[in-house]
């Protein structure tokens, strides 16, 4: 009888322990420096890389404080006239398996046959990718683009994807988050939903750096603004397609 206090005893005092060294966990406007209340709008603006003229308007934006950060698409025509561009700016990488427009054509930088279409380059839509490509040359593309970024002298901020493409698929996804956990980089995430399937799937070692985002058209019949009005505290960052 004398050993079971004590031994129930040092069981208390190791649960006490655990949960003594357990932080309370943050939301990310927290880590950020604001209150838990606070609304933080972090403006990105998606496919620097793409156009000449859209190049110009992202490094702008970012230079006189009207955008917050900007996401490269390496693969892109003008990709490499941002990296001659970049000056310091907040930029991350959206990984790219997709070329969505009709006329206006990217494709790999790598050897990768699953990759491409049928006028050589990536395919349009993210289901003609789904199914087609091969997952060993997609890790292979998306670590080149990553590493290509970091050559070019771009001091890399977070992982994105165009088009969701790597964020919706299991197998993709997992693609996705090994190369934020390797190079030890936030990523963005489009939904709740791929929230929930990076907490399914992270260890509990993993990292778990990730924010949602917002979509909002800059059309006049959908303005920024009004698309915002309703955006609970604590919102996370919004993309800006012109």
């Amino acid at each position: 009888m004398n050993g079971v206090p004590g031994a129930s005893g040092t069981q208390c005092s190791a649960a006490q322990q655990t949960a003594a060294t357990v932080g309370p966990v943050t939301a990310l406007v927290e880590r950020l420096g604001y209150g838990p209340g606070d609304r933080v709008l972090v403006l990105s603006c998606a496919e620097l890389g793409v156009f000449h003229a859209g190049n110009i308007a992202i490094y702008e934006s970012l230079r006189n404080g009207t955008a917050t950060t900007a996401t490269l698409l390496v693969p892109a025509p003008w990709a490499r006239g941002a990296a001659a561009q970049y000056r310091g700016e907040d930029i991350g990488v959206g990984l790219t398996l997709n070329a969505e427009h009709d006329l206006y054509r990217w494709g790999p930088i790598t050897h990768a046959p699953s990759l491409l279409d049928g006028d050589g380059g990536f395919p349009r839509t993210a289901a003609d990718l789904w199914d087609h490509a091969d997952i060993d040359e997609v890790h292979r593309e998306c670590r080149a683009q990553l590493e290509r970024a970091i050559y070019w002298g771009f001091d890399v901020s977070h992982l994105d994807a165009h088009l969701d493409a790597v964020q919706l698929k299991p197998e993709f996804f997992d693609v996705f988050l090994d190369l934020a956990e390797e190079f030890r980089l936030p990523l963005r995430l489009p939904d709740a939903g791929c929230n929930a399937s990076l907490a399914s799937r992270s260890e509990p070692s993993r990292p778990s750096a990730a924010s949602s985002h917002r979509t909002v058209s800059s059309k006049p019949e959908a303005p920024a603004a009004s698309s915002l009005a309703n955006r609970p505290s604590s919102a996370g960052p919004v993309s800006r397609h012109s």
